[in-house]
């Protein structure tokens, strides 16, 4: 119900503001690069939170852009991002269900190991940004944008590597088993909410020759949402740095 309020709330947008962009310059362009996500820990106390270091993927899109006067345009995107985060050590996991332990033995919520987990979550990322251009010359845009976006889970996987003994605790002073195999590719869309929401920006410098333009922009998204729907399985927020190259043509206006 939120994700198709959110929606209707910007497709009602859009018919607002439309008749006013059709009369723009309008530019259509194409960009792709490197998604550099993690996913930053919650306050809940989760040890699942926790540990996550920047992972490498890819942020490609197409976007228009509606000048609506010299140094002001309005750009909505479609984008391609890759996100999650990976962890290498020391590491909480969910208690299976089926650990093989002695009868009567109590198990906490969670328990401990080192190995190798990789968390790809991709989304599919509408960012409307507002962005402003200085206009050095007429050849040379430095411009900066921001806005709001919203996202829409594509998949999601956790792959594990390793093997090792389990322990009882953090610090590694309570085995519980002597060994362990975390050789496993899981896929964890369920497990994840469908829509997320935040903020984008990026800087930019742009090169103008005829009607066309090549750019490059660095910038990064957050999401508000945690993004699991069971606490148990952690409370983390999406975010990414992004450096892309692109390419963009007038097709309405001078």
């Amino acid at each position: 119900m939120k994700s198709k309020l959110r929606l209707l709330i910007a497709v009602s947008a859009m018919v607002v503001v439309f008749p006013t962009l059709v009369k723009a310059q309008t530019d259509l362009g194409i960009k792709g690069g490197l998604s550099i996500p993690n996913l930053t820990s919650g306050n809940s106390g989760n040890p699942l939170n926790s540990g996550y270091k920047s992972r490498v993927g890819a942020d490609f899109g197409i976007h228009a852009e509606f000048h609506l006067t010299k140094h002001f345009s309005i750009q909505p995107e479609v984008r391609y991002s890759s996100q999650g985060g990976k962890k290498d050590g020391g590491q909480a996991f969910v208690t299976p269900q089926n650990l093989p332990v002695p009868p009567g033995t109590p198990l906490p919520p969670y328990l401990y190991a080192d190995y190798k987990s990789v968390a790809k979550i991709n989304y599919l990322m509408v960012p409307v940004l507002a962005k402003y251009h200085f206009g050095f010359s007429s050849k040379w845009d430095l411009y900066v944008a921001a806005g709001p976006f919203v996202s829409f889970l594509v998949s999601a996987k956790n792959e594990t590597s390793g093997a090792g003994p389990v322990f009882l605790d953090a610090e590694h002073k309570q085995p519980i088993m002597p060994s362990a195999d975390f050789n496993e590719k899981r896929d964890i869309k369920n497990e994840l909410k469908g829509t997320n929401f935040g903020l984008d920006g990026h800087v930019g410098i742009a090169y103008r020759f005829n009607r066309s333009s090549i750019f490059v922009e660095g910038g990064g998204h957050y999401g508000f949402v945690k993004i699991q729907k069971d606490k148990v399985n952690g409370e983390n927020n999406t975010g990414a740095g992004v450096v892309v190259v692109g390419y963009s043509y007038r097709i309405c206006g001078k």
